[in-house]
């Protein structure tokens, strides 16, 4: 079994050749992320068919060949789950030599699960009248002999969607030629390091614009504000010294065959220093030639939160004006 959230090492399926197709049977709780893994490995390049019955799938895999690899969804809603016929079919797989079956387990903490059924105000699909985390310890039991049995075990408690993408392309991409992909991300220290950093910086000894009332409200994405934390006298040799480490293990990650790195700058409050780095540094990677992503952890919670008052009309716990 293969742990991303705690792994950091690139995947490569043992024996798969050119004669096998690649089938990733996609599984876990309800709320952890199953239907946005089928939507990502389709965006990879895989044939996926989300929430088709079990006895339907001998009849998929007896058809002719596959012109591409193939993910499927199961999901213990549907009339015919159950986890020995889930362990059946993974067995019947493995002496299938037409197809190199792995198991891709999403889970995710209990709490979480709550917390994500409360927000959808979704009703647990085995939870009846009851609360959601019955429904939700009540489905883990379920699937805990197919947990045990997953190839690739990915805990989303933390992640965003566009966290688990990158995840997953470090396992299921399709392309052995994709160039190593970078992802510059921004954080508050006050809120705990983001899950998968591989090279983390810390920005809070630079001169923190939250004291300036006419910054205050702005973010590292506005020309003031990064004007301001660029003025510092230490940052210059802070953001060159940092750049070129970077660039200079950017080329050996490639080489021992990763296909994604998380780098992370974190300050106090995530609005201002961190952001400012991410975006300058972004940028740097993306004129030397690197494919960069960025992501603004706190913006994106923010920017979400205000979502949810323009909504509802009342600000969710937890935010004060």
């Amino acid at each position: 079994m293969n742990d991303r959230s705690s792994q950091g090492q690139p995947y490569t399926p043992v024996g798969l050749d050119d004669a096998s197709t690649r089938l990733v049977l996609v599984t876990g709780p309800s709320g952890a992320g199953r239907s946005t893994a089928i939507n990502v490995l389709e965006d990879l390049g895989y044939e996926a068919i989300d929430n088709l019955p079990l006895s339907l799938v001998p009849r998929l895999l007896d058809g002719p060949p596959r012109p591409a690899p193939l993910a499927l969804g199961l999901d213990v809603r549907n009339r015919d789950f159950s986890a020995s016929a889930v362990i059946e079919l993974i067995d019947r797989l493995t002496r299938q030599p037409r197809y190199w079956a792995e198991v891709l387990y999403l889970d995710c903490d209990s709490s979480i699960l709550v917390r994500r059924f409360n927000e959808t105000r979704r009703r647990h699909p085995m939870a009846g009248a009851g609360a959601p985390l019955d429904g939700i310890e009540r489905e883990k039991d379920l699937l805990a002999p197919i947990r045990v049995r997953a190839d690739v075990l990915v805990n989303t408690s933390e992640m965003s969607p566009h966290d688990l993408k990158a995840e997953l392309a470090q396992y299921f991409e399709t392309d052995p030629d994709k160039r190593l992909t970078v992802s510059v991300q921004s954080f508050s220290y006050k809120r705990g390091v983001p899950r998968g950093i591989d090279m983390m910086f810390d920005c809070r000894f630079l001169e923190n614009p939250h004291w300036h009332g006419d910054l205050r409200a702005l973010d590292g994405r506005d020309a003031a504000v990064q004007r301001f934390v660029q003025s510092d006298d230490r940052f210059d040799e802070f953001f060159q010294r940092i750049r070129d480490l970077i660039l200079f293990v950017l080329p050996a990650h490639l080489e021992e065959g990763k296909t994604h790195l998380a780098i992370g700058f974190g300050c106090t409050g995530g609005q201002h220093r961190s952001v400012t780095l991410a975006e300058i540094m972004s940028q740097a990677l993306a004129e030397q030639g690197w494919q960069v992503s960025k992501r603004h952890r706190e913006l994106e919670r923010r920017e979400a939160d205000m979502a949810k008052i323009a909504e509802s009309g009342s600000a969710p716990q937890g935010i004060r004006n």
